[in-house]
């Protein structure tokens, strides 16, 4: 089939259109208006005698045709991306650029006073968002590429389509307030039960991963508030018998900034948290985005 009279862009419209599903969000996507889609979208339906994309009540739902389409749309669409940004050569550091980041607050504050200085230098025109991972793997975000990286230490169960680097590990430990009454001959796992507790949780859940270890030995500590935030917890302990678990960056970072905290050995044999950042294959091969991972793990392991 002869090419020539073929629009090639149309094929870029079904790809959107097909992770989206959605025709607001498509247009925005591609800074079209409304209309232009409309009539882009009509020229690829006739392109291929079929309707494509039907309404739906939310959204839009392809139809059988476009399903079988669709893989090779992404393969088609991905390869000319990745063409044209090699054609491009390294200019992509010069380009204007906004990259969204899935993390938590012990993400941010542990790898972006490293990062971001890199990132000012060395491509200026880059924007870098921040948005909490809420204790789930942004699938959708990454599929549908509102998320270009995710980063934490509780993704498990990931899709083919995912890639995965580790970039730490660290272990637990306990932080207290240095006057704890309850501390003065040290810490057992017999003073870590009699003590209340804080810990962090972002799904609202209050058995982590200590709960379930202390289960597993026939125990139970009483935990007193459960915070969506990893830093926050810290700041509660000083003046209190409470006790904070958490990883040892978070507990140093305490007792630097307060020389009335102090951290313990957790009495308790837990597994360190190995922190993977995660991508999609789609955004594999783009250089802005691999540079960046590289620059991610590279703050890491400084």
């Amino acid at each position: 089939m002869n090419i020539t009279h073929k629009d090639l862009n149309l094929l870029h419209l079904f790809h959107v259109l097909y992770q989206e599903r959605n025709a607001t969000l498509a247009a925005e996507r591609m800074a079209l208006s409304q209309p232009a889609l409309s009539h882009k979208l009509n020229k690829l339906r006739h392109q291929f005698g079929d309707p494509l994309f039907v309404r739906a009540p939310r959204g839009m739902t392809p139809t059988p045709r476009a399903h079988e389409l669709a893989p090779e749309v992404q393969r088609l669409v991905e390869g000319l991306e990745a063409f044209y940004e090699r054609c491009d050569g390294q200019d992509f550091l010069s380009r204007p650029a906004r990259l969204h980041l899935y993390s938590t607050d012990y993400i941010e504050q542990t790898l972006l006073p490293k990062l971001l200085p890199v990132l000012r230098e060395q491509a200026p025109n880059l924007v870098l968002v921040t948005h909490n991972t809420r204790g789930q793997l942004p699938r959708d975000a990454l599929e549908k590429g509102s998320c270009d990286l995710a980063i934490a230490g509780f993704y498990t169960d990931l899709p083919d389509t995912f890639h995965q680097q580790r970039l730490l590990s660290e272990d637990f430990v306990v932080l207290a307030w240095k006057h704890n009454p309850h501390l003065a001959q040290g810490l057992d796992l017999d003073t870590f039960l009699r003590c209340d507790h804080l810990l962090t949780t972002l799904t609202g859940d209050l058995d982590g991963l200590v709960d379930r270890a202390l289960h597993a030995q026939g125990h139970r500590r009483k935990v007193v508030a459960g915070l969506s935030s990893f830093l926050a917890p810290a700041r509660l302990v000083r003046g209190t018998d409470l006790l904070l678990t958490c990883l040892r960056s978070v507990a140093e970072d305490a007792t630097e900034r307060d020389q009335d905290l102090c951290h313990h050995p957790l009495p308790l044999k837990l597994a360190q948290v190995e922190v993977m950042q995660i991508w999609h294959q789609r955004t594999h091969a783009d250089p802005m985005r691999s540079w960046f991972r590289q620059q991610v793990w590279a703050a890491a392991q400084s």
